[in-house]
């Protein structure tokens, strides 16, 4: 390991300091840094590039701040297959799991390719309007259509080209194993190991309480129909990209051909990460 980049939220003092310690570690080490411009102006650095340069130039990425900073790096990278290391400098962080205390034995570690990844599966979203494709992206988390004002929409599904049910709802979330500890499990949905090839459909505050969230194998695709007289409706993707939809729309959605892939923290498991996130109690 030779080359690796740090993409940081700049948002607390305490981000610049450890960017600062880290880089100086690293550089003690031999290992050349890549910075983005905004966090290389922090630091002074002589040398820095754009954030969309760095995943293709570097053999493993750094994020610093939470899982929104996260989700943010995993559209950096797109299909590329860069490994990201995830320190917690935010307020929950399931992605970025590890903390502040641990990160020099797992960087030890990594310097000298003895580090463990997880592949997580991404979704392929796609628009299609009036039988042409007019957007297109790659989540990590989720997919959520939702009105913009406070009232009940109505969402057509088919699953695999079969309908399954019109939901009256708030919307509608179609989420990753990954993104199963986010928006859709504060919706009702149901926590999903990360690793497993599944994704969730979840309304958002049903009209009818029977309808209930389900999961389908990674190899279904999901398609919602706007209703033709709905407006106001919106696409979030990542919950940080939004796109407005019309009636008539069709949101197509399945298991993207690209993944992303985490460095796990030795000695800590995916149930750790949830105990002490979820502040689930001892025996």
């Amino acid at each position: 390991m030779k080359r690796i980049g740090i993409i940081a939220k700049l948002n607390k003092p305490e981000t610049v300091k450890v960017s600062h310690e880290i880089v100086q570690w690293l550089t003690e080490k031999g290992i050349e840094v890549y910075l983005d411009t905004e966090l290389g102006s922090k630091l002074r650095s002589i040398k820095s590039y754009s954030s969309t340069e760095i995943p293709s130039l570097v053999e493993l990425l750094i994020v610093l701040g939470g899982d929104g900073t996260m989700l943010y790096a995993a559209r950096l990278i797109g299909d590329k297959k860069t490994p990201i290391l995830g320190i917690n400098l935010g307020s929950l962080g399931f992605l970025t799991a590890i903390t502040i205390k641990e990160i020099y034995p797992v960087l030890e570690r990594i310097i000298k390719d003895d580090f463990e990844t997880e592949e997580r599966m991404m979704l392929s979203v796609h628009v299609r309007r009036e039988n042409k494709k007019v957007s297109a992206y790659t989540v990590f988390n989720d997919a959520v259509i939702k009105g913009t004002l406070a009232r009940l929409i109505n969402l057509e599904a088919r699953i695999n080209k079969e309908y399954v049910t019109t939901y009256r709802a708030d919307g509608l979330i179609i989420a990753t194993p990954t993104g199963s500890t986010a928006y859709s499990l504060s919706a009702g949905g149901p926590i999903l190991y990360p690793t497993i090839h599944s994704i969730i459909v979840a309304p958002i505050c049903s009209f009818n309480l029977t309808k209930r969230p389900v999961v389908i194998p990674d190899w279904m695709a999901v398609e919602i129909l706007i209703k033709p007289e709905q407006h106001d409706v919106l696409l979030t993707l990542d919950g940080q990209v939004d796109l407005p939809l019309k009636g008539g729309d069709v949101i197509e959605i399945k298991r993207s051909e690209a993944c992303m892939y985490l460095v796990r923290c030795p000695g800590k498991s995916y149930f750790d990460i949830l105990r002490e996130r979820l502040m689930w109690g001892g025996k």
